[in-house]
């Protein structure tokens, strides 16, 4: 989305563009998106993501309406305002629509869409790029000057030793809920061309889903999203639960990663199957029964009549039942107390004592990267001593420093800074070259 936005923009403001896209198709992993939206104040983002830079904090809140007024420019419906991960603000609007418009707009400004193409090279000279280098499926080269070289590739997801390298090994162990074509493709030619890597340790967006039960259909990506784990309990292969589970679905992805096999069990009562298992996650998103759903597709599925069945859970799932039943008990006694839990239960300290149970095995599922290319407020890539590498943009994804452990909306983020990406190339035009040359 960042860089169908940038071309988009800057292409309507009379830039030429090119876009260069080593997918069959445009979108990437925003196809598969729907809502845009963000905190709503830089006071409400600080607190979800205090690692984050301040100042792209500040340019993602403040530019957040600009966004949707973009998309509404385009003809794109934007629905109205819900309430998105209980922090958040937000609209849905038709992704296919929007990626469509932005197409519609870089052809009619003589722009170039290269499919199927992979950069090769980054042209660089006296510290700055100048270009790149590209390899049609075909194998026919081409050389393409540009004054500003943006990239969006969404990612370096798709790529295993990245992953493990850079945010866990286990990483390797993950569901790809994404594009497999995100595999750190931006990173590397960012990296060559002297930009740095941050933040470290910033993790990943994505959700627990369902173990084993393959991700073969993009649009079934969130019917098989545990999203109600944030108000059941999860286990280990030790039997001990490990986050704040209320904290958020995409909170307990990054911790469960870190776990043995990045596995753990997802334990719901009736009561959390009734109110948010069955009930919707978003306003106006229709639920989808993932107990249902897993033993429909074959994953690991239990249904306990009482907490002593926890005591026959079948040995070779790898977790001790009887130590996850004592822990279940211990969580009971002291939330009907109000004891000092550890880790704590902030948004929903009620036990879970309303059988029968629902057990699903759980894995993790990477959706992007947060740690990427450090860039400012302008969307410039920076160097290792923070200033900007002359010609080179970065946005969406592929940008690191504005989430770090947390998350507040990656279409929104990928819109706000496509649209300033667009800004920076457009005051960096020349005004020695032609209008094609532009």
């Amino acid at each position: 989305m960042a860089g169908r936005t940038a071309a988009a923009r800057a292409g309507r403001d009379g830039a030429t563009v090119i876009i260069v896209e080593r997918a069959g198709e445009l979108g990437g992993s925003a196809r598969y998106a729907g809502f845009l939206w963000t905190a709503p104040s830089d006071q409400v983002l600080a607190d979800v993501d205090p690692g984050g830079d301040p100042s792209l904090r500040h340019a993602l809140v403040a530019g957040f309406s600009d966004a949707v007024d973009w998309v509404r420019s385009l003809g794109v419906a934007v629905d109205d305002e819900v309430t998105i991960l209980r922090y958040g603000r937000g609209r849905r609007i038709d992704t296919a629509a929007y990626i469509a418009a932005c197409e519609k707009i870089v052809t009619a400004a003589r722009g170039e869409i290269l499919r199927d193409t992979t950069v090769e090279a980054l042209l660089t000279d006296n510290g700055g790029v100048t270009g790149l280098d590209v390899r049609a499926a075909d194998g026919t080269q081409r050389r393409i000057s540009a004054t500003s070289t943006l990239l969006a590739s969404g990612g370096y997801q798709g790529d295993r030793q990245l992953t493990a390298t850079l945010i866990h090994p286990n990483a390797p162990l993950m569901a790809l809920r994404s594009n497999p074509t995100s595999a750190g493709a931006g990173l590397r030619l960012a990296r060559q061309a002297g930009a740095a890597f941050g933040k470290e340790d910033a993790g990943f967006y994505g959700h627990l889903v369902l173990a084993d039960v393959p991700l073969d259909d993009p649009m079934q990506f969130a019917n098989q999203t545990l999203y109600y784990s944030e108000h059941a309990l999860m286990f280990n292969r030790h039997g001990e639960r490990f986050i704040d589970e209320t904290l958020g679905d995409h909170l307990s992805a990054i911790a469960a990663v870190e776990q043995p096999d990045a596995r753990v069990l997802v334990v719901a009562d009736q009561r959390v199957r009734d109110e948010w298992m069955l009930g919707e996650y978003v306003e106006g998103v229709t639920p989808v029964d993932r107990f249902d759903l897993c033993r429909r597709r074959g994953g690991r599925y239990a249904l306990a009549d009482s907490l002593d069945d926890f005591d026959y859970l079948p040995e070779d799932w790898g977790y001790p039942g009887e130590v996850i039943r004592a822990g279940i008990e211990r969580f009971n006694a002291a939330a009907r107390t109000g004891q000092p839990l550890d880790p704590g239960r902030r948004f929903d300290p009620f036990p879970l004592d309303k059988p029968p149970y629902y057990v699903v095995e759980a894995q993790a599922a990477i959706t992007f990267t947060f740690g990427g290319i450090l860039v400012d407020d302008q969307a410039r890539a920076l160097d290792g001593d923070g200033r900007p590498v002359p010609g080179l943009l970065a946005a969406g994804a592929d940008a690191g420093g504005l989430f770090v452990g947390a998350y507040a909306g990656g279409l929104a983020a990928a819109g706000v800074f496509g649209l300033r990406a667009a800004e920076t190339a457009l005051a960096h035009r020349s005004p020695v070259l032609s209008e094609r040359e532009r």
